[in-house]
């Protein structure tokens, strides 16, 4: 299924219906008496959280959604049967946004936002009778439902997201600290869709990391796959630098401020994450190689990185603890 995170869509609540004109048959009773009902409440649009969804990918193929029309009053006070309302299903972490203005209109976590409103049912001559007016002739047309263009944009709810230069390694380690089980392969953008895992730590301790692809140099102008899916890492509380130490992965000190650049570029806040810089593939070079590496790196960075290989299952029980500690102090922070 293609993983689809951005759509256009258009949205019109119900009209109300209209006031009913009546008049019972009631003896001594001027005209015998106004009894017409009010209109139905036009349908509401709503738009709601579902946990069993993560993709847009409904959307693409439908974007036009209509609730139904308030039903008109009748006689004997009898009110209009409301319109329908439309519910739209979205995952968590949807955001609404007015497509003319740009505006957010809602950011949903959980629960549901109603962008459109029905119209109000329409009054009927019941209620205008009076002293002075015992038989009024007169009643009230509904109210016109709402209409808006919206954009819906998922943002991918993770602990932490996993970032790199294509081949850095993401989808290999996402495979083997969690259930997900992505596509792996030697070739540049192998992942094409953002990948989710849960890692779990013990029995009563778990977190969900996300792969980010497609991260280039230029990502947050476009280039690459990375401007569909920065976005991604604004939710995430630990950003896991992977570079890849492969002869085919260039420069790692390189690598790792080139994707650092990126994601300053696209957004203030994801530079000032907390993060772990963590250098992959380590069973490809010696043990005089990979010294050599780690001690430049420090020295250029000032940054000392966890040492890692996914193939070989290397060095991932302390980068999974050490991801799911600060993961827990970040929430202990966020509860203060």
């Amino acid at each position: 299924m293609r993983f689809i995170d951005r759509v256009k869509i258009f949205v019109e609540s119900g009209a109300g219906g209209d006031g009913c004109v009546s008049f019972r048959r009631e003896k001594f009773v001027p005209r015998g008496g106004p009894d017409g009902g009010d209109g139905g409440r036009g349908g509401d649009v709503f738009i709601r959280t579902d946990p069993q969804l993560s993709t847009l990918i409904d959307y693409r193929y439908k974007r036009e959604y209509r609730a139904g029309t308030g039903a008109h009053g009748r006689g004997s006070k009898m009110t209009g049967k409301d319109g329908v309302p439309v519910v739209l299903r979205v995952p968590p972490g949807t955001q609404i946004m007015d497509a003319s203005t740009g505006e957010l209109l809602a950011d949903l976590i959980e629960g549901e936002f109603i962008p459109a409103k029905g119209g109000r049912g329409g009054r009927g001559n019941s209620n205008f009778a009076t002293p002075t007016r015992q038989a009024p002739r007169i009643s009230e047309e509904g109210r016109y439902g709402q209409t808006r263009d919206l954009v819906l944009e998922l943002k991918l709810i993770a602990d932490v997201g996993i970032v790199g230069l294509p081949n850095a390694g993401k989808s290999t380690l996402i495979s083997r600290i969690s259930a997900a089980r992505p596509k792996v392969a030697d070739y540049p953008f192998t992942t094409l869709v953002p990948n989710l895992g849960v890692v779990r730590v013990d029995d009563d301790r778990s977190f969900v990391v996300a792969d980010v692809p497609g991260l280039v140099e230029g990502a947050h102008q476009g280039v690459g796959l990375g401007h569909q899916f920065l976005r991604h890492v604004e939710r995430t509380s630990v950003i896991l630098h992977l570079v890849g130490l492969a002869p085919g992965d260039g420069d790692p000190v390189e690598a790792y401020r080139t994707i650092r650049q990126e994601l300053g570029q696209y957004a203030d806040d994801l530079a000032r994450k907390d993060s772990i810089v963590a250098l992959s593939k380590t069973d490809v070079v010696s043990p005089e190689e990979r010294e050599s590496i780690l001690a430049k790196f420090q020295e250029d960075t000032g940054i000392v990185p966890m040492l890692i290989s996914a193939a070989v299952g290397e060095g991932l029980t302390p980068l999974v603890g050490k991801l799911s500690t600060m993961i827990e102090k970040l929430k202990v922070k966020d509860d203060d």
